[in-house]
């Protein structure tokens, strides 16, 4: 079952601001980190987990890499 995270939950997870996540999502300057997109249910926006861990883990694994 895919679980959606709020942006407070992601906010903890990635320990990015509010307002740094929603850079992440929308300036093109951070388009090549390739942050998940956002999952608009009715008026509110969510994550998919298993995505936003997929790149946490993917961030980890380039710095492993260099």
């Amino acid at each position: 079952m895919t679980r959606l995270l709020s942006k407070k939950q992601v906010r903890e997870i990635v320990g990015f601001s509010f307002a740094h996540i929603d850079r992440m999502e929308s300036k093109s300057e951070y388009a090549h980190l390739g942050f998940p997109k956002r999952v608009q249910v009715g008026f509110r926006v969510f994550w998919v987990e298993e995505e936003i861990y997929a790149w946490v883990a993917a961030q980890i694994a380039k710095r492993d890499a260099s």
